[in-house]
C-alpha cells in the first residue's frame, strides 16, 4: 500500500496539503516499508484560493491509499476522499519514519476497518458467492 506524507523538510509530516513543498511517497507492508519517491513543488504555495495548485499534488498521490498531513482544507479533503484516499491529520509535526513504523505494526495485527478498506485500493475486488 502506498502512503503519502505532506512535508516541508522531507523528514516530518509538518505541512498543510495545499502548501506542502514536498510529498514523500512510501510503500508499506506488514513486513516493512520502502521509499518510493518525493514529489517537489514550487515555492509559491501561499493560501490564495487557487484550487488549480492542488491538481499536480492530486496527480502525485493518485495511487496512494493514505495521505498524512498537518492540515487540509475542505475542498482538498473532498477531492482526496473522492479519489478513495484516506486523509489523516497529525496534531503536531511527527517524523515520517515514526509514522511508518507504527503503521507497519498495525498492519501486522488486525487493522481497523478503514485501514483494511485502504489496503485493497487499486486491487480488483472479487466476490466469491459460493462461500
Amino acid at each position: 500500500m502506498k502512503v503519502a506524507f505532506a512535508t516541508q523538510d522531507e523528514q516530518r509530516v509538518d505541512a498543510h496539503f495545499g502548501w506542502a513543498k514536498h510529498l514523500a511517497i512510501y510503500d508499506v507492508t506488514p513486513e516493512g516499508f520502502s521509499f518510493v519517491q518525493t514529489f517537489h513543488f514550487g515555492e509559491d504555495l501561499a493560501e490564495d484560493g487557487n484550487e488549480d495548485k492542488l491538481a499536480p499534488k492530486l496527480d502525485a498521490i493518485h495511487d496512494c491509499a493514505i495521505l498524512y498531513v498537518a492540515a487540509i482544507g475542505g475542498s482538498g479533503a473532498a477531492r482526496v476522499v473522492a479519489m478513495k484516499i484516506h486523509p489523516i491529520k497529525v496534531p503536531q509535526p511527527e517524523p515520517i519514519l515514526d509514522i511508518l513504523e507504527k503503521l507497519q505494526e498495525v498492519l501486522k495485527g488486525t487493522p481497523p476497518p478503514w485501514l483494511r478498506k485502504a489496503l485493497v485500493k487499486g486491487q480488483e475486488v472479487t466476490h466469491d458467492f459460493e462461500e
